[in-house]
């Protein structure tokens, strides 16, 4: 995959506490399944 540069990373906004978040290489393969920013935003939900 090409580098892709931190401006242009993807963004979404969390369900629960409704702020953006960014795409994290961690997140490479479940990117359309993620909700929320953080595990304690999942928690809160």
């Amino acid at each position: 995959m090409a580098q892709i540069k931190k401006e242009n990373l993807p963004e979404k906004i969390c369900v629960v506490c409704g702020r953006p978040f960014t795409w994290r290489k961690k997140w490479e393969k479940v990117w359309d399944e993620v909700k929320y920013c953080s595990d304690r935003c999942r928690q809160n939900k």
